[in-house]
């Protein structure tokens, strides 16, 4: 019995050093970005260049019916791609940002010329679109 446990435990220490020595390797799009602490985060190089639209899916579901974000969002997405701007934009569906507006849906714009300050716009999924659109397209990269 104690031979087996020994081989066990000899098993999982070469478990626990091969795992360690492949976590050491990072693969090219993960950067390791130290922190105040000892631990290091990976962090990846996002595929959107120019920006990201979180649209909230929770207003719609409250105000306009549950479809309007969701519209909204893949119109939008519709867009940029026929404008050839699906790679440096990105459109995501977001849960409650919070805001909760009586009318219209929060949109987050976040862009990296932002510099943190990202603006939460309150659009009408029908009459803003172009609007919205045109805000997007004009903090292109």
């Amino acid at each position: 019995m104690k031979k087996l446990i020994r081989r066990i435990k000899r098993l999982f220490q070469r478990i626990f050093k091969t795992f360690a020595s492949n976590s050491q390797q990072t693969s090219p799009l993960i950067i390791s970005r130290p922190l105040h602490t000892s631990i290091s985060i990976p962090s990846v190089s996002p595929r959107w260049e120019s920006g990201l639209v979180l649209v909230c899916s929770q207003c719609a579901n409250e105000q306009l019916g549950s479809t309007a974000s969701e519209d909204l969002e893949n119109w939008l997405k519709s867009r940029l791609k026929f404008e050839g701007l699906w790679g440096e934009f990105r459109v995501v569906s977001t849960s409650c940002l919070g805001v909760c507006p009586k009318s219209g849906i929060t949109v987050v714009f976040v862009s990296n010329g932002s510099g943190g300050n990202s603006p939460c716009l309150i659009v009408n999924p029908h009459s803003d679109r172009e609007l919205l659109y045109s805000y997007i397209k004009q903090n292109k990269k």
